[in-house]
């Protein structure tokens, strides 16, 4: 990144996973709005399923999910016998059986399931839903907690991509994190997954962590490649302590600066380059033979709320509590509280929180930032003309845009933008330009690197 740029590193910017941001998401969305979208979906069209799991067997300092400490499995058990309502009483609002493309269970930790209890959802969803034989099954998972019972398990339900969070390997940061893991605990459940047929590897590493140096991440760097997964993905811790209170045990100045966390970001990405993945997006890489690499060359790549991927279907379902779920017509979230999600279920209602309904100009503001973000320009006028925008649309937007764009970081020919060379880290400030819901908002955000 070129040395002018510098000070726009610790902007505060949106990761925009959706478009508009879950903080304008309003409670007027409610259970009745979206068991109306649910029944005026098309079954034509396949959809994806995410699963939550809040729970966790540890904490983890860093961690800013919306999770608990699994103290007592009953709670985790009584958690599973409320989700298996909710998967039924989403399939009873639903105008028919639909296929299922990708599925994705996420968390907290999913592993935190006893294997049965996994394998109980499982075949629920199998029972409401088909699930399409070549359908991406991908779950996340502590190595640390991985026992062979439930590898064993994963693999007879079929799952074929498993991902961790690595992190960091290095001693010392690890402490600090209170994420304990050495390389040998990771390569044993790799090698256990693949050993059952989980094909597809992921690991997350993390720049930004407290003691964390560009040595530590690169050396931990050349160790995931060892292991050879196929996607890697490298996020910047976000320091956010009065969102995730977790995270006031760690030091403000144990923190890497904003001049260090670039250089750990970029100094990252060249070694993740230089071991042969392909870079995907602003953050994630990629073996070349791997589908999120294969979409991106034939221009399939999408971005949702697990970051991005090949998924094409326009509605994700999202399951259990704090989930979020997107549909043609808008997004819905359900309640972030345990207990009240599973106060409604049993009650016989949708739990959800609150959500959003779409309009025109978000539909196609959505669109301009899917691109920055995916490939880091946008034709403005191509995606209005896609859309059927009022004329004179995508010349007014990309001239707001412009003056907003720090100067140099973008460049705009016509209604096309583009991010300047070097500026590619900041991708997330160019986006946030297209955003008429950011200057509205009281929200705060992570730094954009």
């Amino acid at each position: 990144m070129r040395p002018e740029f510098a000070e726009y590193l610790t902007r505060p910017v949106p990761r925009y996973t959706s478009y508009p941001t879950a903080p304008h998401f309003q409670d007027s969305i409610d259970a009745e709005t979206y068991a109306s979208w649910l029944g005026a979906l098309d079954n034509a069209e396949p959809l994806s399923l995410y699963l939550h799991v809040p729970f966790c067997s540890k904490v983890c300092w860093y961690c800013g999910c919306n999770m608990k400490l699994a103290a007592r499995y009953s709670t985790v058990s009584d958690y599973v016998d409320t989700l298996l309502r909710e998967v039924e009483l989403v399939a009873d609002r639903l105008p028919s059986r639909f296929n299922v493309s990708h599925l994705h269970w996420g968390g907290g930790t999913p592993t935190t399931l006893l294997p049965d209890d996994l394998a109980r959802v499982m075949d629920a969803v199998s029972e409401r839903f088909e699930i399409v034989g070549d359908a991406e099954l991908a779950i996340e998972s502590d190595p640390r907690t991985l026992t062979e019972e439930m590898i064993s398990r994963i693999g007879k339900i079929g799952f074929n991509r498993a991902s961790f969070g690595v992190q960091e390997f290095d001693p010392k940061v690890q402490a600090t994190i209170n994420r304990v893991q050495p390389p040998d605990m990771v390569r044993a459940a790799v090698e256990g997954l693949r050993g059952v047929g989980v094909s597809a590897i992921n690991f997350d590493l993390i720049y930004g962590l407290p003691h964390q140096t560009v040595e530590t991440l690169s050396e931990t760097i050349g160790i995931c490649a060892n292991m050879r997964p196929d996607r890697l993905a490298l996020f910047g811790y976000a320091h956010v302590p009065w969102v995730a209170k977790r995270q006031r045990m760690i030091r403000n100045e144990d923190l890497p600066g904003a001049a260090e966390r670039f250089e750990q970001a970029s100094t990252a990405a060249a070694d993740i380059l230089a071991y042969g993945y392909r870079q995907i997006g602003m953050d994630h890489f990629a073996l070349p033979d791997d589908p999120l690499a294969l979409a991106t060359a034939k221009g399939l790549l999408r971005r949702n709320f697990q970051g991005y991927t090949t998924d094409q279907a326009t509605t994700l379902i999202g399951l259990g509590a704090t989930s979020i779920g997107r549909l043609p017509q808008g997004y819905v979230q359900n309640g972030a509280d345990t207990g009240a999600w599973a106060r409604a279920i049993n009650q016989g209602r949708l739990p959800i929180g609150k959500g959003y309904e779409l309009i025109a100009e978000d539909r196609l503001r959505a669109a301009v930032i899917e691109a920055l973000m995916c490939y880091g320009e946008a034709d403005l006028d191509q995606i209005a003309r896609q859309q059927n925008a009022e004329a004179g649309w995508a010349e007014e937007t990309c001239s707001k845009a412009q003056e907003i764009v720090p100067s140099g970081i973008a460049v705009f020919e016509g209604q096309k933008v583009l991010l300047a060379e070097g500026a590619e880290p900041l991708v997330r400030l160019v986006a946030s330009a297209f955003d008429s819901h950011l200057h509205r908002s009281e929200s705060r955000h992570s730094v954009a690197v």
